[in-house]
């Protein structure tokens, strides 16, 4: 969360102005970073060929991908389990000599993806939002095709006519904002698979999850609970449905019935194959859920630092978004909020910082110290290309907090905005830091008089608890429990 660079307003704004939830595979467009090193202990299923090309060219983006999604998920329960679903795919895969590494991302983004040469990627945040084996199933099935049916390299293919196009872009147009947001439009739509590749990995996918002994019909049960979670995650204030992942792939609706279409050829439903959803939900049981104390916790519309000790709060309508680089939460009329620190000396005053120059368009005698709960601040404001800006920073120890609400020119908006959430700016107390603790995925078996709703009720730090539960568990809007069921949810206790 903390951010060393010091980066343009124009560029902040551009950031938290693209929150968008890709629920489905995707790829990464990485730029340099050989720091890195590859991941010492993934899941592994076997030995992916040292001699193999693309084996190669994975190996090069690992390193990438784990920084990306905040490395790996070490858990050896839940690591074996993803590991004996792996192995039953395997077994019955259309290419018996490919060999698969699958990695565990500890990341809370629902996700899956796969590269060439067998390296397969899923995130924690997708294995809670599964309901059983035959789901995880589903979804390895999916990437695994991907990867047999060389669909990487028809992307590669396509994504290196377009270098040439994306280099007149920046030596043409430089550094205009509009540019770069045509240019990262176009990057999204280049990292996801094809229409037709991800209709072709779902049909390959439910036949060697049924091949493997596995329930066919999960593929759309997984579907269904995706765009539930869509829907539930979706992130106001964006506009542009050329950035929805819809945009690229089959909508809901049509990609669950066909995948229901494929799975009848298997037989009827209910009557196939296994779920093993006991097994899955012992391997869950306990996994880390949302945000990590490294990057701090998001609470409904509440961002908490448990490391560092802070907190602030957005208004309704808005929703926060916690990354390793920043805070950004999205609201109504397109204001967004951006928030990061940086190590300041003591020695050099707020207001000096605040002009020193990293603040594009600073509108001259904006600067003005403040207090802000007992720390002290500072606050300006900004314009450019269509914006107004309001910057405050706070220093809280060694630390310098800067907060940056963005809103259009003609918005009454801003001042609003950046008054509530300055002003729950705050430093936690001792007491309030060591009590703030992860959420995790606690599996609870129903008892006789339990509902949803009592069940949902014990779930903390999450908003629609009961929707959320629903959405965790496979449960469809009316469906009810039965005691002795095994459920998830989720909280800190």
């Amino acid at each position: 969360m903390i951010d060393s660079q010091s980066g343009p307003a124009t560029r902040w704004l551009a950031l938290a102005g693209m929150l968008v939830l890709l629920a489905g595979c995707q790829g990464i467009d990485f730029g340099n970073s050989s720091a890195f090193r590859p991941s010492s202990a993934p899941v592994t299923v076997d030995t992916v060929t040292r001699n193999d090309r693309l084996a190669g060219i994975a190996r090069e983006q690992h390193p990438r991908i784990l920084a990306t999604y905040g490395g790996e998920y070490s858990d050896p329960k839940l690591e074996r389990m993803v590991a004996k679903v792996v192995g039953r795919l395997t077994a019955v895969s259309d290419d018996p000599t490919q060999a698969y590494r699958v990695t565990i991302l500890n990341s809370p983004n629902v996700n899956a993806f796969a590269l060439p040469g067998g390296y397969l990627y899923v995130t924690r945040g997708l294995l809670a939002l599964v309901n059983d084996s035959s789901e995880l199933a589903a979804v390895i099935a999916h990437e695994m095709a991907h990867v047999t049916a060389n669909h990487g390299i028809q992307r590669q293919q396509k994504e290196a006519e377009e270098v040439l196009a994306a280099q007149v872009v920046n030596d043409v147009l430089g550094s205009s904002p509009n540019a770069q947001v045509a240019l990262v439009r176009g990057k999204l739509r280049l990292a996801q698979f094809s229409r037709n590749q991800e209709l072709e990995a779902d049909a390959i996918g439910i036949r060697s999850s049924a091949q493997a002994g596995y329930d066919p019909f999960a593929a759309s049960r997984f579907l269904q609970s995706m765009a539930g979670y869509t829907d539930l995650r979706s992130v106001s204030g964006s506009n542009d449905a050329s950035l929805d992942f819809l945009a690229s792939h089959p909508n809901a609706p049509q990609r669950i019935e066909l995948a229901r279409r494929h799975a009848r050829q298997y037989g009827p439903q209910g009557e196939q194959g296994a779920r093993d959803r006991d097994a899955y939900l012992a391997g869950v049981d306990g996994m880390l859920f949302g945000d990590t104390p490294e990057e701090g916790f998001v609470r409904g519309r509440t961002f908490l630092h448990p490391r560092l000790g802070v907190s602030f709060s957005v208004p309704e309508g808005f929703v926060i978004d916690n990354s390793a680089v920043a805070v950004t939460a999205a609201g109504p009329g397109d204001t967004a909020v951006r928030f990061d620190g940086v190590t300041l000396s003591r020695r050099v005053a707020l207001s000096d910082y605040l002009q020193s120059g990293w603040v594009q368009g600073l509108v001259p005698g904006s600067i003005r110290p403040d207090v802000i709960n007992g720390s002290e601040a500072a606050r300006a404001r900004a314009t450019a290309d269509g914006w107004q800006f309001a910057i405050t920073v706070v220093r809280a120890g060694s630390q310098v907090y800067r907060l940056l609400t963005a809103a259009p020119a003609d918005s009454a908006a801003l001042g609003r905005v950046d008054g509530a959430v300055t002003g729950s700016f705050r430093v936690l107390s001792d007491a309030e830091q060591a009590a703030l603790e992860p959420l995790r995925v606690r599996v609870l078996t129903v008892r006789s008089g339990q509902s949803v709703a009592s069940l949902a009720a014990q779930m903390s730090g999450v908003s629609d608890k009961v929707a959320l539960f629903r959405l965790l568990n496979g449960l469809a809007p009316g469906a009810s429990l039965s005691a002795g069921e095994k459920v998830k949810i989720v909280t800190d206790r």
